[in-house]
């Protein structure tokens, strides 16, 4: 495929960035729309748990792509931070930049959510969010994403060491061809069939749904591959459609595999044909989508002003506080008489908004913007 030129290496992508903010705005989303009838795990919900099939839609097409893609930028930004800082500097890094964050979420804001979600009464809810951080529960959340970026960060430094991933190695010096693609995304999927025998999707190994991870796995590592040529900034929008039409066929088909659910056997994981379907389907969504909106993202067009900045800045610092924000806001909201769908549509802009404002409320702290 074509590709259009490369940036200079010190040229920021504002394209990227706003990449990045609407994939955090549709993190919360995401987890706004478990709340009221979607499928999925989350601390509270108003309605019965895959109650709403447009939100369950919602979810699933959202799952097949939103989080790969975080891998893939992850992956696409590593090899030239480490090579920048070595290996000692850039672990210590992502210790600060990830374990920090995890183990805040994980000791603090884990048990905040917890008792925002069980609070009948909000009077004494500072004494019991200190009791749940001396002995309540714990758990990363959504920055069980954290954790899994650590794990893929000591594992590159691991390889690099052990020569895998040599500084000079094998790069993409162009996008790979259909020929190419093709068969990546079916073994792919193939793959994630063969784990979910195992481990099913929504079943956890240390707070990570493994079934997710070949698809997440194969995504950081096309990052890195990626990364020597900025392939990601260069994707031409003919290169994109066509596999968005495919990525849209493919959606086109879940409705009905939905409702033949009960014919074909669970989604989840197991030897049948519905996960074996679900098992091929993400990688196909997931191309089609991830190389449209890098194909958007790349147009001359995207510029970035103070407010595309500002967002931008506070993404990861939203991403992190969401949890809270996200739960406070449906709680009230159960109070007030409207329906489920028009406070889905309102508790989640006011989430994006609120977790903005205060991801950029915590940056003000002195040493806090070094972390988010």
């Amino acid at each position: 495929m074509a590709s259009t030129p490369a940036p200079t290496p010190t040229q920021r992508n504002a394209g990227i960035d706003l990449v990045r903010v609407l994939m955090t705005m549709l993190v919360i989303l995401h987890h706004s729309a478990i709340v009221y009838g979607g499928s999925g795990g989350w601390f509270w919900r108003q309605e019965p748990n895959a109650s709403n099939p447009l939100l369950v839609m919602f979810n699933a097409v959202n799952q097949s792509y939103f989080m790969g893609l975080f891998f893939l930028l992850a992956g696409y930004y590593t090899p030239a931070s480490f090579d920048r800082k070595g290996a000692g500097r850039y672990l210590a890094d992502r210790w600060i930049r990830l374990g920090l964050p995890l183990l805040a979420f994980f000791f603090v804001l884990f048990p905040l959510t917890v008792e925002i979600a069980d609070a009948t009464g909000g009077a004494d809810l500072l004494r019991r969010w200190g009791q749940g951080i001396v002995g309540g529960t714990h758990g990363p959340g959504p920055l069980w994403f954290a954790l899994a970026l650590l794990i893929f960060a000591h594992a590159y430094a691991l390889l690099r060491w052990a020569g895998a991933f040599p500084a000079n190695g094998r790069t993409a010096a162009a996008l790979p061809r259909p020929r190419t693609l093709l068969p990546a995304m079916i073994g792919i999927g193939m793959v994630a069939f063969v784990v979910r025998l195992v481990i099913p999707v929504g079943h956890e190994v240390l707070w990570l749904q493994l079934g997710f991870f070949p698809l997440y796995i194969l995504l950081f590592v096309t990052g890195i591959a990626a990364a020597p040529h900025r392939l990601l900034e260069r994707i031409p929008l003919r290169a994109a459609v066509p596999w968005l039409a495919v990525a849209i066929l493919a959606v086109v088909t879940l409705p009905i595999m939905i409702m033949l659910h009960g014919v074909g056997g669970g989604f989840e994981g197991g030897w049948n044909g519905n996960a074996l379907y679900y098992a091929l389907w993400e990688p196909f969504v997931a191309t089609g989508v991830i190389l449209t909106l890098f194909a958007w993202a790349a147009t001359p067009a995207r510029r970035s002003g103070p407010v595309g900045r500002w967002f931008a800045a506070n993404a990861f610092g939203a991403f992190v506080v969401h949890a809270p924000v996200l739960v406070a806001l449906s709680r009230w909201a159960a109070t007030l008489p409207y329906t489920p769908w028009v406070k889905f549509v309102g508790v989640s802009a006011a989430a994006c908004i609120g977790a903005f404002v205060v991801a950029a409320a915590l940056r003000a702290i002195p040493g806090v913007r070094r972390v988010l």
